[in-house]
């Protein structure tokens, strides 16, 4: 089986691939990404030289070339996990989230209709999207299901929900064998320092002001980075055609109890004086639009599937904090930009 896993430098992306490099060394796995910001082959160097991994750089948006990469490939199946995702560069630049997160998934869709010439035994086209499409929950008991509705918010959350409708489209018109996960907020190693736990993790370090939105009251699901991998493993393999799973790690937390807690273990690992880190907690003016609450009921994975999330968030904040103390060269690297050379240092020569 031939896999084209797209996104495959980013952060889930990047354990996506990897999982399923080792795991499945008859596979052969293609791993397109654009290279923006986001996509760093530094989070691949251990399988990198693995005899069923190769690497393409390429861009999406671009219909020509994605379907000239299909024809010269003549996949079996598309993972696809290319997409911008964070909430503040869609408020600031929303056409740009137009163009990766919908253009681009048609343009997957189409290149795989038209290389597979509407015979879809034994391929399969898995969209990997998010919690954020169903909008935001109040305080209580209730939790997305794969039944909730859509209700969008943010530029970001409309782009994916947008994606999810054209696959079940093309799966509806045409036929196409394709299955959407959502699952909830990530976190763990090889995750871009923009976002809230890298971010803290790297401040805290520096001695910088942690910023949190509003009053810090915002509720989200936090998943594993390495149970979502898993579970993307199950559902390519397992799912029904048609089918969309809900991914989420059972861990719901506010905004500012997950990072006094992450002081915590930081100020221990750091060997400061308990207290010390959440001096730096500064409150910044809350995000537009910003979600109050997020919680995924994962049921029907575990039921149709058998998968659960292998670790409680403390236990895994635990491993990402250490794993980001022990790998201050791939910190340093992005944080300065140097990470950015990579693809011209050691592939363009090749």
């Amino acid at each position: 089986m031939k896999i084209l896993i797209t996104g495959g430098a980013g952060f889930i992306g990047s354990h996506v691939v990897r999982r399923f490099v080792n795991t499945y060394p008859n596979y052969e796995i293609v791993n397109l990404d654009k290279l923006t910001y986001a996509g760093n082959l530094e989070n691949l160097l251990d399988v990198e030289k693995s005899a069923n991994y190769k690497f393409v750089k390429g861009d999406i948006v671009d219909a020509a070339f994605i379907q000239n990469l299909f024809d010269k490939e003549n996949f079996d199946a598309v993972i696809h996990l290319a997409a911008e995702s964070h909430v503040d560069r869609s408020i600031s630049n929303p056409i740009e989230f137009v163009m990766t997160n919908v253009v681009g998934t048609c343009n997957l869709l189409n290149a795989a209709k038209t290389s597979w010439k509407g015979d879809y035994d034994k391929k399969r086209f898995y969209h990997v999207s998010t919690d954020e499409v169903y909008g935001t929950l109040g305080e209580g008991t209730e939790m997305f299901t794969e039944e909730t509705s859509y209700d969008p918010h943010s530029p970001y959350s409309a782009s994916k929900a947008s994606s999810d409708h054209f696959v079940r489209a093309y799966y509806d018109t045409y036929g196409m064998d394709c299955v959407i996960s959502n699952c909830s907020n990530n976190y763990g190693s090889f995750h871009f320092p923009e976002k809230l736990i890298p971010l803290s993790i790297h401040n805290i370090k520096q001695n910088k002001a942690i910023p949190i939105y509003g009053k810090g009251e915002n509720i989200r699901d936090w998943l594993w980075v390495e149970d979502h991998a898993r579970a993307i493993d199950v559902i390519f393999h397992k799912a029904k055609s048609g089918e969309t799973y809900n991914i989420g790690g059972h861990n719901e937390w506010t905004n500012i109890d997950l990072i006094r807690t992450l002081c915590k273990v930081m100020d221990k690992k750091l060997n400061r004086e308990e207290g010390t880190s959440e001096k730096l907690i500064t409150y910044v003016t809350d995000r537009a639009g910003h979600d109050l609450r997020y919680a995924i009921d994962a049921k029907k994975l575990k039921n149709e599937l058998g998968w659960e999330p292998s670790l409680q968030f403390e236990e895994g904040l635990e491993k990402t904090v250490d794993w980001y103390l022990a790998n201050e060269t791939w910190l340093n690297n992005v944080t300065s930009g140097n990470y950015q050379h990579y693809y011209e240092e050691q592939y363009q020569n090749r």
